[in-house]
């Protein structure tokens, strides 16, 4: 029927791909990858990319994302293309958090010193259960273990081969988003946060720039454009 021939050339056919777009022009491949990740918003990794693209080879579509990455930093763009939690995310530039923040009315989020000390524990003795925590920390873990489940920072992995069978906690997908992270082996080494002075505050700022004390504009006041704020980044 004409009807079912009109909608047939306008949709997708049976199979989820669209015929027209089957066969793909390699010079348009970076802006076909820009539109794939601003219309997911959250990271995606090569293996999905190449499969959603079907048809380029994954070294193909791996050099079409560092000339997508290359031309935002070249020409000063309000996006970045980066790796984070084992995939490719567009995200606005750490410097223009302030006005971001001020457009969608948002605060950074905080983690207290606690809270901070608990992850750092997860995240590099991960899977770890809560007495561990608490044999690090030497105070219980209940409380903050609870405010990082509910900030899905942390998850529960399993449980430990153990008397009581306890349960084991690990980090998760969106910790690695929040830190700017492309996967775990991307953390500081303890030396390194032995040594930053920033664990000494009793409250912090944090969000893909890392881990920093609160400044002023993170409690609600306008920017100055100066660029003292240390920058944010909004994914």
């Amino acid at each position: 029927m004409e009807t079912e021939t009109a909608i047939d050339s306008e949709y997708p056919n049976s199979n989820g791909h669209d015929q027209a777009a089957a066969q793909v022009e390699l010079g348009r491949l970076p802006a076909l990858i820009e539109s794939l990740l601003f219309a997911a918003g959250a990271p995606v990794g090569m293996s999905r990319l190449v499969e959603a693209l079907d048809g380029p080879e994954r070294r193909e579509v791996a050099a079409a994302l560092k000339a997508l990455t290359e031309s935002y930093e070249r020409d000063g763009r309000g996006l970045r293309l980066v790796q984070v939690a084992g995939g490719y995310q567009l995200r606005t530039p750490h410097e223009h958090a302030p006005w971001v923040r001020r457009l969608l009315r948002e605060r950074p989020p905080r983690l207290s010193r606690p809270m901070l000390e608990t992850l750092a524990i997860v995240a590099y003795r991960q899977p770890c259960t809560r007495a561990e925590i608490e044999a690090v920390r030497g105070v219980e873990a209940d409380a903050v273990l609870s405010t990082l489940l509910d900030r899905r920072l942390v998850r529960i992995v399993g449980r430990k081969d153990a008397p009581g069978r306890p349960l084991l906690y690990g980090t998760t997908r969106e910790f690695l988003e929040v830190f700017g992270l492309p996967d775990l082996s991307a953390l500081p080494t303890l030396r390194e946060l032995g040594e930053a002075e920033i664990l000494g505050s009793p409250e912090l700022v944090v969000d893909a720039a890392g881990v920093r004390p609160p400044a002023v504009n993170d409690e609600g006041t306008e920017p100055d454009g100066t660029g003292a704020e240390p920058p944010g980044d909004t994914g």
